[in-house]
Parts: structure tokens; C-alpha cells; sequence
């Protein structure tokens, strides 16, 4: 609560400040709710695609006003449709939000991971160039690889890597991840393909 509020609770009887500040509490609880939900994939608990958007925007500028790195990971699970058809939609669902968990833990807090459509990643890597973001990759395709559920369950993901270049504008910084993500399709799958 702000230093104002707190200051002109002072002169309310005790039982109405309570009350009050129990319902500031209850409303920012309510409002930081009410952001999850509209930044938040329900499956995965990752960030959105509308909010990734936003912040690739953002991120883009800094990178060009600041002249800082700025790297982008597009991934994709490998045959997903016949993970869904083998195991069902609930089993799918519940793999989507373990793959969410593994890529949460191989990330900073700097960094931001959105569900890019049904069984699409994405991650933004701020002031990363791309060796290191390349090394993030090689993590992360280990840690999927280590992890019990997704390992019984087959599942992998390929990738594409790319570093903002200055002329870049949004779409051209994504759409050159995208193509590295289909040649990483290209060469066999469970792999990342860097172009710079």
C-alpha cells in the first residue's frame, strides 16, 4: 500500500484499517490474477503468445538503441500428432506442461518462454549472444532427453536459433528462427540449427 494510504489509515479506528487493507490485499491479489490470466498459456503456464509479442517488440528496440544481443530459440515437438494420437489429448496436454517445466529450469528470470501455438516454444534471450544461446539449447535438449516422463514418452523437440541483426525488423527476426527450425526438421529431428 502506498506511503499516503498508510498515513491516513493511521487516523482510522483500528477494526476499519484492518478491514481496509484487507481489501487492498484481496484486490491485488485479484489484479496480479487477472494478469496471469492474461499473459498466462492455461496448459503450460508459460507466458502467451500476445505477451511474447509485446516483448519481443520491446526487446528489439533495446536491442537497437543499446546495441545489446538479443537471441531467439523457435522449438517444436516431434511428432506430436502421434504422441496425441498414442497417448490421447489429456496425456499430450499433461507432456506440454512438463516440457513447460523443463524449459522454465534451463532459463534466467531475464528470459521468456511462450507457448507459440499448439505444440511451438518460443524463447526470447536478452542480452545473449548466440554461442551462449546455443549452449542453452544444448542444455535444454539434455534435460529433455534426462527427464523421466518425457523420455518414456519419446518426446524431443528440434530448433532454430537466430541473433537479432540490426537491420532485422520483428518478422524477419522470427521468420529466420522458423526457417532454422525447419531445416533442424529437415536434418532428422531432436536437434537445433543455428543461423545467424
Amino acid at each position: 500500500m502506498e506511503e499516503y494510504l498508510k498515513k491516513r489509515l493511521k487516523s482510522v479506528d483500528y477494526k476499519t484499517r484492518r478491514k481496509i487493507e484487507k481489501l487492498f490485499k484481496e484486490m491485488n491479489e485479484s489484479i496480479s490474477l487477472l494478469f496471469d490470466i492474461a499473459t498466462r498459456d492455461e496448459k503450460t503456464g508459460l507466458y502467451n503468445d500476445k505477451f511474447f509479442n509485446t516483448e519481443l517488440e520491446m526487446e528489439i528496440e533495446k536491442a537497437q538503441r543499446g546495441k545489446q544481443k538479443l537471441s531467439l530459440v523457435i522449438t517444436d515437438i516431434d511428432y506430436f500428432k502421434k504422441i496425441n494420437d498414442k497417448y490421447g489429448h489429456i496425456k499430450a496436454d499433461e507432456l506440454l506442461y512438463k516440457l513447460a517445466k523443463v524449459i522454465q529450469k534451463q532459463i534466467r528470470k531475464s528470459d521468456i518462454a511462450a507457448r507459440f501455438g499448439g505444440e511451438e516454444f518460443v524463447i526470447l534471450l536478452p542480452e545473449t549472444s548466440l554461442t551462449k544461446a546455443k549452449k542453452l539449447c544444448i542444455r535444454l535438449r539434455n534435460a529433455i532427453h534426462k527427464d523421466k516422463v518425457l523420455k518414456k514418452h519419446g518426446l524431443t523437440v528440434s530448433g532454430g536459433i537466430t541473433q537479432f541483426r540490426k537491420k532485422d525488423n520483428k518478422k524477419a527476426f522470427k521468420s529466420r528462427s522458423d526457417k532454422a527450425l525447419y531445416q533442424a526438421k529437415k536434418q532428422g529431428r531432436d536437434e537445433f540449427v543455428v543461423l545467424g
